[in-house]
């Protein structure tokens, strides 16, 4: 799969202003399973879809306890990231999603790594089940750059 992105520009009539959206994709983090992009660009926000462990090369789940899922699920952001040239250090909040809420302890030494200058504000709940019954998601919003 290419990378693909589309923007498209807007005019919004309540407020009298141009708006943008650009859509964000790369073959560096797993392809959508739905009617849904892995990112966002809009008015200088990327906004990121729930991601997953899901290996971007096999698309199959990595197999493994919280630390080896928080990891690639946390690449995978990394990656949508890069794709938007953008960084963690940019991510203003996320919402973490967790199977069990015991995993926090373990969830949050990795999910700080990727976090070294700034962490952002987050919400981190337990769920009662996640998409192919995975440990953990996570969502972002970052500021663009541009």
């Amino acid at each position: 799969m290419m990378p693909a992105r589309g923007k498209c520009v807007f005019f919004d009539k309540i407020r009298g202003m141009k708006m943008s959206k650009e859509i964000i994709s790369t073959d560096k983090a797993p392809a959508a399973i739905g009617p849904y992009v892995q990112a966002v660009k809009a008015n200088g926000f990327l906004f990121t879809s729930g991601q997953i462990a899901i290996d971007p090369a096999s698309q199959k789940i990595v197999e493994g306890d919280i630390n080896v899922q928080a990891r690639r699920v946390m690449d995978n952001l990394g990656a949508i990231l890069e794709n938007a040239g953008l960084s963690f250090d940019d991510v203003v909040k996320t919402t973490c999603f967790l199977k069990n809420i015991a995993d926090f302890s373990a969830f949050n030494a990795v999910y700080g790594e990727y976090f070294k200058n700034t962490a952002p504000a987050r919400s981190c709940v337990e769920v009662a089940r996640l998409p192919k019954d995975v440990l953990v998601e996570v969502e972002l919003v970052a500021v663009c750059k541009d």
